[in-house]
């Protein structure tokens, strides 16, 4: 039977991470908050059936909700004062300018390719497991990966040593 307290121990255990995630598929601090609270909502309400493995579920759910918000969203711009500041997306030792090119890149994908980008590198979830997750076949996690590395490597954010994503 599922319990509220294996609940509250998830949310403890991975709020961190699945924020991170959210941040690198939303490229904003707020929006990924609302995204992980917004899988986490969605979560709780079958937690009795996902409580032994929900991180594909919510990272599911997450990248579904994005996509989502994206189209919602897409072409709308927000006139503000100021500009707000952004968290960083890499660690304390990640020179600026590199942070910056790479929020800047991924920005510059689609939902579906960021997603992907995401899941494969930064989560390091397989080709299948990706693909699980996205709801989608290998072959097109291969190529959205093909695509969004080739324009990543234009953006020139990429390890020019390994060809993988920095």
């Amino acid at each position: 039977m599922a319990s509220p307290e294996s609940f509250d121990a998830y949310v403890a255990a991975r709020y961190a991470s699945l924020t991170r995630t959210a941040y690198l598929l939303t490229g904003h601090h707020h929006d990924a908050e609302d995204l992980v609270q917004s899988a986490l909502l969605k979560a709780v309400g079958v937690w009795k059936r996902i409580e032994d493995s929900p991180d594909a579920y919510v990272r599911r759910i997450m990248v579904n909700d994005n996509v989502s918000r994206w189209r919602r969203h897409r072409g709308r711009e927000v006139v503000v004062q100021s500009v707000p500041e952004h968290a960083p997306v890499g660690t304390a030792t990640d020179a600026p300018d590199e942070v910056l090119m790479l929020r800047d890149a991924l920005a510059g994908l689609a939902p579906r390719q960021r997603a992907v980008i995401v899941l494969r590198y930064y989560e390091d979830l397989t080709e299948r497991e990706t693909a699980d997750v996205l709801g989608i076949a290998v072959g097109t996690v291969k190529s959205q990966a093909r695509d969004a590395l080739a324009r990543l490597r234009a953006a020139d954010v990429t390890g020019r040593s390994t060809g993988q994503p920095v």
